[in-house]
């Protein structure tokens, strides 16, 4: 069975490309074995992430989210049985909002800037999907 997960979290210091880089290169390296795909956003401290799979295997890795030390305020946002993956093609794909025009932000916010915490996760889950149609993602691998 497929389920789709939504979470945020609020990062502990400022987002470094390094962290990023890390978190993308652990990703991309095992998240094909766990039959996983997903979508990573970040904005200075906050992250929002997206992630398919089988039940049991994305279950088992936002217990590993919830335990990393590296962020806090872990929300769970959006949790559904799916039919099919949205995110299919991006073992982790990932967006930088920093780089994305504001007008996309205050689309779905009431100011110019992520922050998941104030919106409902179906929101949360419209952004994606405009980011997706609009070709805002970073990485694709």
């Amino acid at each position: 069975m497929l389920v789709r997960l939504l979470y945020a979290s609020r990062t502990n210091d400022k987002i470094a490309p390094e962290l990023i880089n890390a978190i993308m290169t652990q990703a991309r390296a095992n998240n094909p074995e766990r039959g996983l795909t997903g979508i990573l956003c970040f904005s200075d401290h906050i992250f929002i992430q997206v992630l398919e799979g089988g039940r049991d295997a994305v279950n088992a890795l936002y217990g590993q989210i919830l335990r990393d030390t590296r962020h806090h305020d872990v929300q769970l946002l959006d949790y559904a049985e799916i039919t099919e993956r949205r995110f299919a093609g991006w073992t982790m794909g990932h967006v930088n909002l920093a780089k994305l025009n504001t007008s996309v932000l205050l689309k779905y916010s009431e100011l110019p800037e992520l922050n998941p915490f104030v919106v409902s996760g179906k929101v949360s889950m419209a952004l994606l999907e405009e980011l997706i149609a609009t070709a805002a993602i970073v990485g694709r691998a």
